[in-house]
């Protein structure tokens, strides 16, 4: 399984709420009729604030992540043709003022709880962009070790590591690295904003953090609140 990721940017004069109750109440139909699509949730952003870590912030400014995992023979192939691919790009100039896609490779790191619990967490998505010179197997390497150290911080609900393998900087036009230079998207949950504080303030946690100044840039982090659709 692969999960496709849209990094979305609201049109500049829609608010908040006019942007997810489009997302929601329309948009979410439409590309619910992908083929081979298992699920899909949608993550809008609440808060783009740096909490718990010391840290770069990269240039992106998103107002919502969606998540669709897709049998991997066929991840892509229903956004990229057919007439299904084109009413979607049509809707999307209708309430996007931008878009910017990423192909994954998931790693659960600690099992998100049932849906009952998980509904009451916080969650925080982040954006990773690896240290200029660090080859992407480095970076890869080192993520795998990063994860074995977020396994001691207290707090911690829940925690994916999304590996990017494919950009598409313009929807449907597959680009490079320096297209689109994001090497992974962090998911982490907690009971709330103490927990979060206080697990990246414990010991295990500033170690952590020194690690991860040893493989990453920057660190582009956000609040969102998630809605499954399917």
């Amino acid at each position: 399984m692969q999960v496709r990721m849209g990094l979305l940017k609201k049109k500049p004069e829609a608010s908040p709420a006019e942007f997810r109750a489009y997302w929601r109440n329309h948009h979410a139909a439409l590309a619910s009729r992908v083929p081979n699509l298992q699920c899909y949730w949608q993550n809008a952003v609440t808060e783009r604030l740096q909490r718990g870590i010391d840290f770069a912030r990269g240039p992106w400014d998103f107002d919502g992540f969606s998540q669709l995992w897709l049998d991997s023979d066929a991840a892509s192939a229903g956004f990229r043709n057919g007439d299904l691919a084109a009413e979607l790009i049509q809707d999307e100039n209708r309430f996007l003022g931008d878009l910017h896609v990423v192909t994954a490779e998931q790693r659960v790191v600690i099992p998100v709880p049932q849906l009952a619990v998980r509904a009451r967490l916080l969650k925080r998505i982040s954006i990773l962009r690896r240290k200029t010179g660090l080859s992407e197997e480095d970076f890869r390497r080192e993520w795998i070790f990063h994860g074995e150290l977020v396994k001691k911080m207290p707090g911690v609900s829940g925690y994916r590591q999304n590996v990017v393998v494919e950009r598409e900087r313009v929807k449907g036009v597959l680009g490079d690295y320096d297209d689109l230079p994001i090497d992974g998207i962090v998911e982490l949950w907690f009971e709330d904003t103490e927990k979060l504080a206080a697990a990246f303030a414990s010991a295990p946690g500033q170690e952590t953090m020194q690690h991860a100044k040893t493989f990453l840039e920057e660190i582009t982090a956000y609040v969102v609140e998630e809605d499954r659709v399917k």
